[in-house]
């Protein structure tokens, strides 16, 4: 399973699927990350957490454990 949390600066990716449950899994749909949404990834800071994300059109700072919770191919 690929996650968010192990793709490289520079590449886009599709989501699959949001793991998580509850109040977690509701604020990342909120943020507008779906099934299907194309994220792009800007920047990892140095030691991996915030990862800067552009997600429809806008960009987003994720932390690591919210980044893992999102599988992507």
């Amino acid at each position: 399973m690929r996650t968010l949390r192990n793709v490289k600066c520079g590449e886009t990716v599709s989501v699959i699927k949001l793991h998580g449950e509850g109040a977690v899994k509701r604020r990342i749909m909120d943020m507008g990350i779906t099934k299907g949404t194309n994220i792009y990834v800007r920047k990892v800071a140095p030691l991996g957490d915030p990862v800067e994300v552009t997600v429809r059109g806008y960009e987003l700072s994720l932390r690591k454990a919210d980044a893992d919770m999102i599988e992507v191919s």
